[in-house]
């Protein structure tokens, strides 16, 4: 039998003024959420991914430590409890993006895995971290992750997350590869006038060179007081010949449905034999710093 998986990919905007209470904020977004996700599992979504730090703005267009506030454990967070919930009420696997705190001052750019029976299985942290203009002044708020590249036996499958700026990197979506990853979600934030040209080309690069499922979840809408670009939404599923299966609107919420045929991840490898013809030996130059 095919082993077919419903994914859904999340894209909302902002629902206060980033200028409101940060706790407010917070609240706002995460109800907004919870709604989204019930109109994902009446729609049959399997496993469903939430964009990058999807319970509040991109608040890395400055440097202030209000957002700091923003920060909580996982899993013992409340959001990462709540999300848990919400997973075993909708027998759904979640990947949620949370602004996580390991110690007082020690903040990373997280992603909790949740399978469909509510059970937390484990977490990635955003492994690179930009600082760069028109606004994505990330070091000032996250540590560069340190639990590598992991993949998660979910009832949807193998699942692995790399975040927003780690799509840049081929290095960290081959090892998703190496251990196991069947679908690959990309949580991300950004906006039109740095990134569009690529985003509908680097993924599916990465979808073919590894050939396995990728999902690509961008917020839409502007963003203010900062306005550092439109956030151009088109979340979009491709498959593992790079063919999209689905794509979200630009400017607008909404949520991506695609359904998944993992079993043509071995048809494509039986016939583009990547991972047996690589040349690992000879790479030593990729791990020289």
């Amino acid at each position: 039998m095919p082993r077919i998986v419903r994914g859904g990919l999340i894209q909302a905007k902002l629902c206060e003024p980033a200028t409101a209470p940060v706790t407010r904020i917070k609240q706002a977004m995460i109800e907004k959420h919870l709604s989204l996700l019930a109109a994902a599992a009446d729609r049959g979504a399997q496993v469903v991914c939430l964009q990058e730090l999807f319970y509040g703005p991109y608040f890395c267009a400055e440097q202030h430590t209000k957002w700091y506030a923003l920060t909580e454990r996982i899993p013992d967070g409340p959001t990462t409890k709540l999300m848990c919930e919400r997973a075993k009420k909708h027998s759904m696997v979640l990947v949620v993006p949370i602004y996580e705190e390991d110690l007082a001052g020690v903040y990373y750019n997280s992603a909790a895995v949740i399978d469909a029976d509510g059970q937390y299985l484990g977490k990635f942290r955003k492994m690179h971290i930009p600082h760069c203009e028109p606004g994505f002044w990330e070091k000032f708020y996250f540590r560069p992750g340190n639990l590598g590249y992991p993949v998660f036996e979910t009832r949807a499958g193998k699942i692995g997350a790399y975040i927003c700026y780690d799509r840049h990197f081929p290095e960290g979506a081959r090892c998703l590869g190496l251990n196991g990853a069947e679908i690959v979600f990309n949580p991300s934030a950004t906006v039109a006038g740095l990134s569009e040209y690529l985003w509908k080309l680097e993924q599916p690069a990465h979808a073919v060179a590894n050939q396995y499922f990728i999902g690509a979840i961008n917020r839409p809408g502007l963003e203010e007081p900062w306005r550092i670009g439109e956030f151009y939404g088109q979340s979009y599923f491709c498959d593992p010949r790079g063919q999209f299966l689905a794509v979200g609107k630009r400017d607008d919420d909404d949520i991506v449905i695609a359904d998944m045929d993992l079993d043509l991840i071995r048809e494509v490898r039986n016939v583009w034999q990547f991972f047996r013809d690589r040349r690992p030996e000879s790479y030593e130059a990729l791990v020289q710093p």
